[in-house]
């Protein structure tokens, strides 16, 4: 018996062994690239004065902030600032900058440089200036040091390490420095500057290093960054296996699992400050009326969802994501398709009444959105709605939210620097014409609870809190502008070969190329 016993299992064992994936290929130091796989256009925006969507993944790698924000410490950290310090008010800030820094024109970085650049990004008026807003002057001390005189306490040492509109770069590059940037030219003091951009290719933007970089390259770096769209997860994952792509920022929670176990891969998992919205046109059509977008919100099927994306999401609550001031716990939204029912009868539609026809946009190549998508609309159509949704590039996609062009639009959304006020100042605060507040709400009493926000969460904490509380539930509760299905959870997958990589929530998808470490 214990002989047939033997003989099973290694035939197991030898199956087992067969059976087993080979390990992926690593590329040889020497020939070694780190690419970056995305789903959909890298830039959209050149400028970094104006930059504010999904090429912060490559100009965080071209341009640097006066700080950096740390996810373990949750505080800012030097970047080209090496020391800082604020008046005792919180009104008056000086910051000590990083020597012989010089751009990738070849003009040193000084401080008349990050004063010009931070007004020139105030000016534009556009993206995410808003953050400066507590800036009432700049003045440069010396070669060295520059003081902000504020309007009113603001925590600039974190404003300072935002994702978006605090790159410092060079203004003097070009006499049309907007023109000069939308040809995909650089003007960067980060360790890599731009080598090709092909707009609308595959092969969409290569980094190369930049050999006057302050932090040296000694040490082993990767000196080239490519960029590669790629909308289908197949295909990037078999790139991925045979080693000509080195990191996936989203795969599905299938490829997700097969990359935990195979050999030559690595995984990363952790909560992000990124939140899922389904943002509702409160201005025109069918969802104007109150009870629709109600209706609509109590139709998303949040847990389903949530079960079916197999870790790779969270449940939300509220409209800020926890870890960050604003975060409103025990809100957790629930589907309720008989009180969708019977706010869709009042407003004459649903299951006895007129036929009801909405249209919806989420982003070509995101698994994650259409697997809801495909939920509310069977959710829907048995309550007598049609929901017409279309995939689009996020370019196209957000051009189209600008215009109104859709009852619905399902987008993500992080903070430009670790903050709740994010969200509610740039999506749900009035804005003509809107930029991201898709859901083109209007309403005075929003804004002027929102405006006393920024100066709360230095001075006041708790009453900020508080203030939070309140517009989460004027936003979501009596405005209904909006449903928040989940939060997401990071998950990567990247070739073995590739060490020290740390995800940082405050960058979404934004890979430090610089600190990482290739092996062969």
């Amino acid at each position: 018996m214990r002989r047939c016993l033997a003989a099973v299992v290694a035939l197991v064992l030898l199956a087992t062994a067969c059976s087993a994936p080979e390990a992926v290929r690593q590329p040889r130091l020497g020939e070694s690239a780190f690419v970056y796989v995305k789903n959909t256009d890298v830039i959209t925006d050149w400028d970094p004065g104006t930059s504010y969507s999904t090429e912060i993944i490559a100009l965080q790698n071209v341009y640097e902030t006066l700080t950096l924000w740390n996810p373990v410490t949750k505080k800012s950290v030097p970047r080209l600032a090496t020391e800082w310090r604020s008046s005792a008010d919180g009104r008056t800030w000086t910051f000590t900058l990083r020597e012989d820094v010089t751009f990738h024109t070849g003009r040193p970085m000084d401080a008349t440089a990050v004063k010009e650049a931070i007004e020139r990004t105030i000016a534009t008026k556009s993206g995410a200036y808003y953050i400066w807003d507590a800036v009432s002057s700049i003045r440069v001390e010396d070669t060295y040091t520059i003081t902000f005189a504020l309007r009113y306490p603001a925590p600039l040492d974190v404003v300072a390490a935002s994702a978006y509109a605090a790159y410092i770069y060079d203004t003097k590059a070009a006499p049309d420095l907007p023109g000069w940037f939308a040809a995909g030219r650089d003007a960067g003091t980060g360790p890599y500057t731009v080598d090709s951009w092909k707009k609308g290719a595959e092969e969409e933007l290569t980094l190369k290093a930049y050999d006057g970089y302050w932090g040296g390259w000694d040490r082993p770096h990767y000196r080239t960054v490519k960029y590669r769209v790629l909308p289908g997860q197949e295909q990037a994952w078999r790139l991925l296996l045979r080693g000509e792509v080195s990191f996936l920022s989203r795969p599905d929670p299938r490829l997700f699992a097969r990359a935990t176990i195979r050999p030559g891969l690595r995984t990363s998992e952790r909560p992000s400050f990124q939140t899922a919205m389904l943002l509702f046109n409160t201005a025109d059509g069918p969802m104007s009326d109150l009870r629709v977008r109600r209706a609509v919100q109590k139709a998303v099927d949040y847990r389903g969802a949530i079960q079916a994306l197999r870790g790779g999401v969270m449940p939300h609550s509220g409209v800020v994501p926890e870890g960050l001031l604003g975060h409103v716990p025990g809100r957790t939204p629930r589907q309720d398709l008989e009180g969708a029912a019977e706010l869709l009868r009042k407003a004459g539609y649903g299951p006895g009444g007129r036929p009801l026809r909405l249209t919806l946009t989420y982003t070509e190549g995101d698994t994650d959105q259409r697997v809801l998508v495909n939920r509310l609309r069977r959710d829907l159509l048995r309550l007598n709605v049609t929901l017409r949704a279309r995939a689009l590039p996020w370019p196209d996609q957000w051009e189209r939210g600008k215009k109104r062009g859709q009852d619905i639009i399902f987008m993500y959304w992080w903070p430009d620097y670790p903050d709740g006020y994010s969200w509610f100042g740039n999506v749900f605060h009035s804005a003509d014409p809107p930029v991201f507040n898709l859901a083109y709400l209007n309403d005075p009493t929003t804004d002027a609870l929102l405006d006393s926000l920024p100066e709360l969460t230095v001075t006041d904490r708790a009453t900020a809190q508080q203030a939070f509380v309140r517009a989460t539930r004027r936003v979501l509760d009596q405005q209904a502008a909006a449903a928040m299905p989940w939060v997401l959870n990071y998950r990567r997958a990247y070739l073995g070969s590739v060490q020290g990589y740390v995800d940082n929530p405050a960058y979404p998808d934004t890979v430090f190329v610089y600190d990482l470490r290739p092996s062969g």
